[in-house]
């Protein structure tokens, strides 16, 4: 097996990272890790239980993907935390490099997107609503390799 063929097999043997639903919000998302603003993101524990699955650990890898499907880079996360959402905290925030003032204002835009009908039918719960105590996955990333520019050029450059 080449090098080339070798490297193909590990990263398709990497979960997918997918930020948001398709469309605007990931598109900004994803730009926004790709230069380097975005280092952090957060998620709703119930979305990876609901889901079957466990919250990525630090030192796994992911594969994040853009609006149409395609890999874009290789992610490995840094650090990882549960937390009841109203323990979020500045630092997060400001990590996430999605430009909110403050963590009121991180809070409300996070849950008019939980509380959205297409979160809703995700979590399979059309009454879904999060409160102080709704436990959150802080994690913490880094870009370890981008596969595909923003423009959706074809690269590979290492981030370390």
């Amino acid at each position: 097996m080449s090098f080339a063929s070798t490297m193909r097999f590990a990263l398709a043997s990497l979960p997918k990272a997918e930020f948001g639903f398709p469309g605007p919000m990931r598109d900004r998302l994803v730009a926004a890790v790709l230069d380097g603003r975005k280092t952090a993101t957060t998620a709703l524990l119930a979305a990876y239980e609901g889901a079957g699955e466990q919250p990525p650990q630090t030192g796994d890898q992911a594969l994040l993907v853009d609006s149409a499907g395609r890999t874009v880079a290789v992610i490995e996360t840094t650090d990882m935390r549960v937390v009841p959402l109203r323990d979020v905290d500045e630092a997060h925030v400001a990590a996430e490099g999605e430009g909110h003032g403050s963590v009121a204002e991180w809070r409300a835009e996070h849950e008019e997107f939980w509380h959205s009908a297409r979160m809703r039918a995700e979590l399979r719960d059309p009454g879904f609503t999060v409160d102080d105590a709704t436990q959150v996955v802080l994690e913490r990333f880094r870009v370890q390799a981008v596969l595909r520019s923003r423009d959706g050029r074809a690269e590979a450059h290492s981030g370390r």
